[in-house]
């Protein structure tokens, strides 16, 4: 306790002197064009080059606001911020940390650790880049992972390890992004400020620098609309319930889950404020949404001049009109929308908008006009500012882009990994973009993502002459799942050259439980030829399992757009998992551990799914009752134990997810409203046009304790028992209204478990004794 304490004074001294030093020696502000020279030592063996992409110009610098148009920095930052994270990641370890800020050259962002054993030192280019250094230490040096999700820094011994030669690494994009437009959705709309807070400093802790922030993005919306004409009752059945926001601003839906209430919009504004504002501390840029035209019906017989183009359905949801950009009203809407979003969440250089999205509609309007009028509406507002746009299907088009100054555009490519033969740099004239993936859609549980395209295609369009690349973009649908996929992508930013994916999965498996283990690396060398070794061409995302897809003896797939057959040999779970019961009594406490032993019990689970259904159909087909009732026992057994595997863990629970919905309510009926929504995202999505005749049914299926039991499970067993009844009887088994199900469990108020039960190893042996592994 007192070397700690001793420990703790000393960090916190050397930093309060070096910031007061700093403050009173602070270089001046370079020229434009001027090189800017940062406080690091000399680089050691382990420097790292920073890239060799092309030199980002103008604007495209990320917006925290303490950078030049030359990217110099302007003045040195207080470490504060980034102290204050470390002392909640690291609670009993953080004052063996100096964090010492220097000057951002206009090469980018860069870190510096060193120090001997119980004195660490890191020299960041920013807040969040301090944190970045710490995370390589942790990593690199101490040996251990703080992972999205799942930790071993409880293996971290009392005094911090030396570095033995300083560790530097250069960041060879300045544009290092995540979070997806639906990750609110499919995440939980219903968080509270720490978790936002916690999930900022895990991504600081690996390198992001710009994150998308649609919490409380209905607000300018709602103050904005009330001096158009609407009143606040009306603009309030207008928006939707939190879970479906993401796609009214997408401009796909509204009024989904509503009313809201005044106390809603209020709160989430007030916490969304939190967000941007906490990721401003960090040096990092709040992305926020951007007006382009979204209006209520009945916008232009309220404001003369005012033209609308009405913009269909989006799968079986009637779109919000589009308020041509290039009319004489749409400059004084958007100048109040950015208006009353700066009241509320401060001041940002990146703004996130997707015109015509998935099958919007121009009418009449000349798309490069519009496209420009948005632009210099958002300039008029936030001049320099930068235009996000999703890179998705076959947008953003040429004729969008052909309107606007691409200089001050980024692209967040969604399908970098995802088909072959991709030309970015033809296909976007020279737009810059990010690199992408989309490893997860909906939230499912699957494990695994195309990481080897990443390793060896991240690197090729850098280096590539007139390459346009300027970023990276972690784009899961939602977060706080492979939490490996999330490590390797993020680091890509930060290594000199393509990642030999053998030797990272076996680094990576001996920091994960905080020490070497011939178990574990064999485990997730498993994984890596596995799921975390799929190929490009098609997909982008693992398999669904199929016991949460709607019952049929074909059923294929849970989700109507995810792959339909495995996507990587599911033996390879099986002997991860096989593996992994094999860790040493010594690795196995860990929160990471026992993580990935339920997440890879599940998966190996949710894989048989897709060996035992043809049979159960072969012996159906064949009439065999016999062997159909023993192949539905199997089924359903696989099913109970799911249920009580998933239950061993707070983050497989349902409980929490609808707990936290309820407490977002201003009164009773809210409180169901919320509550639906936020089970209806999960199952039916919404209302049954959408859910049947959209496909929207499922589409965020996981395997979650409750969701398996009392969904998925049922929905078999009343599929199995009407196809039992037909052999026996000969009749044709009775149809089923599966929405009906579905629809009546979404807006049931039953409770769930908010903490785990079980012990995750007993139960994972189980599971590998089930599958005979």
């Amino acid at each position: 306790m007192g070397r700690r304490l001793i420990l703790r004074c000393r960090a916190v001294l050397v930093t309060t002197v070096f910031a007061a030093v700093a403050a009173a020696s602070a270089p001046a502000v370079p020229l434009a064009g001027a090189t800017a020279q940062a406080a690091t030592p000399t680089p050691g063996p382990q420097q790292a080059s920073a890239g060799s992409g092309t030199p980002v110009t103008g604007s495209l610098t990320p917006g925290s606001g303490t950078r030049s148009a030359a990217g110099a920095s302007s003045a040195l930052f207080d470490p504060a911020p980034a102290r204050a994270s470390l002392e909640r990641l690291l609670p009993s370890h953080a004052a063996q940390f100096t964090l010492l800020p220097v000057a951002e050259p206009a090469s980018g962002a860069s870190f510096t650790v060193s120090g001997t054993a119980g004195a660490i030192e890191v020299r960041g280019t920013s807040p969040a880049t301090l944190l970045t250094g710490v995370g390589w230490y942790l990593e690199r040096i101490a040996g251990v992972d703080l992972g999205w999700p799942g930790s071993s820094v409880g293996r971290l011994p009392d005094t911090l390890p030396a570095v033995d030669a300083p560790l530097t690494r250069s960041a060879s994009v300045p544009h290092r992004y995540a979070l997806n437009d639906t990750d609110e959705g499919y995440s939980g709309a219903y968080r509270d400020f720490a978790s936002y807070q916690h999930d900022i400093d895990l991504m600081a802790l690996h390198g992001v620098n710009e994150v998308f922030v649609p919490t409380g993005a209905e607000y300018p919306y709602y103050r904005a609309l009330q001096e158009f004409g609407y009143s606040a009752a009306e603009l309030r059945a207008w928006i939707p319930a939190p879970a479906h926001q993401g796609w009214w601003l997408l401009q796909n839906l509204s009024g989904f889950g509503g009313p809201v209430s005044e106390q809603l919009v209020e709160a989430r504004a007030a916490l969304g404020g939190r967000i941007a504002g906490h990721l401003r501390s960090l040096g990092m840029t709040p992305v926020l949404p951007g007006f382009f035209g979204t209006v209520p019906a009945g916008f232009a017989a309220r404001n003369a001049g005012a033209v609308t183009v009405p913009q269909g359905t989006w799968v079986g949801f009637a779109r919000p009109d589009w308020l041509d950009p290039t009319g004489p009203v749409f400059a004084r809407l958007a100048a109040s929308y950015y208006r009353f979003q700066q009241e509320r969440f401060g001041e940002s250089d990146m703004f996130k908008m997707d015109l015509l999205h998935e099958g919007g509609v121009a009418g009449g309007v000349d798309v490069a006009a519009a496209a420009g009028a948005v632009q210099r509406a958002l300039d008029t507002a936030r001049p320099g500012a930068t235009w996000v746009m999703l890179g998705w299907q076959n947008n953003p088009t040429p004729a969008l882009l052909s309107g606007v100054d691409r200089r001050r555009v980024l692209i967040v490519d969604g399908l970098s990994d995802r088909y072959d033969g991709l030309d970015r740099e033809v296909q976007w004239g020279g737009t810059p973009y990010a690199f992408g993936t989309i490893p997860n859609f909906g939230g499912h549980t699957s494990i695994g993502a195309n990481t080897g395209v990443w390793a060896d295609r991240f690197h090729t369009w850098l280096s590539k002459r007139d390459s346009a690349l300027r970023g990276i973009a972690y784009l899961p649908e939602a977060t706080g799942a492979s939490p490996a996929a999330f490590d390797l992508f993020t680091e890509l930013a930060w290594q000199p050259g393509p990642i030999d994916t053998k030797s990272w999965f076996a680094a990576y498996a001996a920091r994960r439980y905080g020490g070497t283990d011939p178990h574990a690396a064999a485990a997730w060398e498993q994984l890596r030829l596995g799921p975390y070794g799929m190929a490009s061409g098609t997909w982008s995302e693992p398999q669904d399992g199929l016991f949460a897809a709607r019952p049929a003896l074909t059923a294929s797939t849970a989700a109507k757009w995810s792959p339909k057959a495995m996507r990587y040999d599911a033996a390879t779970v099986e002997r991860a998992l096989a593996e992994l019961l094999q860790v040493a009594p010594r690795l196995r406490t860990t929160d990471a551990y026992r993580f990935d032993l339920v997440d890879v019990a599940r998966q190996a689970l949710a894989n048989r799914s897709r060996v035992l259904l043809p049979r159960i159909k072969a012996a159906y087909d064949a009439e065999d009752l016999t062997g159909f009732r023993t192949l539905v026992r199997e089924w359903q057994g696989h099913e109970e134990l799911l249920g009580r595997l998933v239950g061993s863990d707070q983050r497989f629970l349902l409980g929490p997810w609808l707990a936290d919905a309820r407490a977002w309510g201003a009164d009773q009926e809210e409180r169901d409203r919320l509550e639906y929504d936020a089970r209806s995202i999960l199952t039916t999505w919404a209302g049954k046009g959408p859910s049947e005749t959209g496909g929207l049914r499922d589409y965020a299926n996981r395997e979650w304790s409750g969701l398996v039991q009392d969904v998925y499970a049922p929905r078999w067993a009343a599929y199995f028992a009407s196809l039992d009844r037909a052999l026996v009887t000969g009749a044709a088994p009775v149809a089923v209204d599966w929405f009906a199900r579905d629809d009546a469990w979404a807006r049931g108020h039953q409770r769930y478990p908010t903490t785990p039960t079980g012990d995750p190893f007993a139960l994972a042996g189980e599971v590998r004794a089930a599958l005979g592994a």
